[in-house]
């Protein structure tokens, strides 16, 4: 009967939602169906968005169960919050093994520790990332070969890399770039087929899935960052996922002293209790009971992202000349920090600057928006700072095509659906008269 009652609220709710849902698509569609024949704001007519932004964006969002965790922290001081962070975070994400660290650079630290490869091995990793997928490889004598993104999914373009290929290749490590996950699948064979070790960053996609397996558990090892602008945010923090017990325990030995006696009978890396081997990366007990309350929380926040991006993105990408960051239909991916896009300029019969202008001027909070090229930095140039110097290739077309033509809108992290409404409004009447705005 309890299951029954359960099965019978999903239902309810899910008609519920699908009626609500319709009936808004319906409202949205009256208030634009004279979109035409509104004044464009560029010209003197009228905003389309009146509504504040105020307070749409801010994140994180951290209530009464946050401010307790801490409090009760602060009143009996341990580090029991990270040993029931990792505990909690091995059910919901099924790893055999994990281990908390100062943030998600430290666990990408570890894992090029944990990797044990000899100096001159070579990574593939994407052009366009945060620094931190790259720099740590310095450390340990591993080579970045920097790969192309695909424009339309800002991620590590598989096909790219096998042109990259070398001899001295001996891992991946693509990035799901603002929580769309790569292609593992693709990935993962081509990384089988050459004898490669796959890893993963999954610092921008906690709960995103490809054919149901969670990111973070395609490859052997895999990185999370819970710095606070990420989907599960503990203000730092970072995770590392591993498959096999040897490579957890030779990245925790690194910088977890506490670690070696806990270790299963046999461990080449007990006999380091009390050293460790020279850092201390060990996750903060607050950012560990902040994470806490936000693991509990992540499946319901990210449902609610994804809701209300699909209701203004599902009418986008109607419009000529547009298109999310998006390219097949069997990723559940998460939302974080911005919505992105693909401008097709012939396509929409306007020029990018000319959108984005019009666009602003309806009170649309809109801009150009390319990659995260790591390429041009100083850092991987200059000899000083590798044992190996990173291989660069001239010019990449996938995000240079992202540079010419990208797109971004905000991500909300709260409810706002006239905002929501608004903003359909004032895409659509921008469309409308698009050939006039292409004249002008």
């Amino acid at each position: 009967m309890q299951n029954e009652h359960r099965a019978t609220a999903r239902n309810t709710r899910r008609t519920f939602l699908q009626s609500t849902g319709a009936m808004a698509a319906g409202l949205c569609l009256a208030k634009t169906a004279n979109a035409a024949d509104a004044p464009l704001a560029v010209k003197g007519g009228a905003k389309a968005v009146t509504v504040s932004h105020d307070d749409a964006t801010t994140w994180p969002r951290y209530g009464t169960e946050e401010e307790q965790a801490v409090l009760e922290l602060v009143r009996r001081p341990d580090y029991g919050p990270i040993e029931a962070f990792e505990k909690e975070w091995k059910e919901q994400f099924k790893v055999p093994y994990c281990k908390a660290h100062y943030n998600g650079t430290s666990a990408i630290t570890a894992m090029f520790f944990a990797l044990n490869l000899p100096p001159g091995s070579e990574i593939m990793v994407p052009c366009s990332t945060f620094w931190a997928t790259i720099m740590p490889m310095r450390f340990f004598g591993l080579v970045p070969v920097f790969v192309d993104v695909h424009p339309r999914t800002m991620n590590f373009d598989v096909e790219d890399a096998k042109r990259r290929l070398t001899k001295n290749t001996k891992a991946v490590f693509p990035v799901h770039y603002l929580g769309l996950p790569a292609d593992m699948d693709h990935i993962s064979d081509f990384a089988r087929q050459k004898g490669l070790i796959v890893l993963e960053d999954a610092c921008h996609a906690h709960g995103a899935s490809l054919h149901g397996k969670p990111m973070g558990t395609w490859g052997r090892m895999a990185c999370f960052s819970f710095q606070a602008s990420k989907p599960l945010p503990a203000i730092e923090g970072g995770m590392g996922n591993y498959q096999n017990r040897e490579d957890y325990e030779r990245a925790a030995t690194l910088g977890h002293y506490e670690c070696p006696p806990k270790f299963a009978a046999g461990s080449e890396y007990a006999k380091y209790h009390g050293t460790g081997l020279g850092m201390k990366l060990r996750m903060h007990p607050m950012a560990a009971a902040l994470a806490r309350c936000q693991l509990k929380k992540l499946t319901s926040q990210n449902g609610a992202g994804i809701a209300q991006t699909r209701r203004l993105n599902d009418r986008l990408i109607r419009l000529p000349g547009l298109y999310e960051q998006q390219n097949r239909p069997d990723v559940e991916r998460v939302f974080y920090n911005q919505n992105r896009f693909l401008f097709n300029e012939s396509e929409a019969g306007m020029s990018r600057e000319t959108c984005i202008k019009a666009l602003r001027a309806e009170g649309v909070s809109v801009g150009a928006a390319g990659p995260q090229f790591q390429c041009d930095h100083p850092a991987y140039h200059e000899p000083q700072w590798w044992h190996h110097p990173p291989v660069i290739a001239d010019h990449y077309a996938g995000a240079e095509e992202l540079t010419r033509r990208g797109i971004s809108l905000p991500y909300f992290t709260k409810d706002v659906p006239e905002l929501i409404d608004q903003y359909i409004v004032a895409f659509e009447k921008v469309w409308a008269r698009r050939k006039e705005l292409a004249n002008s």
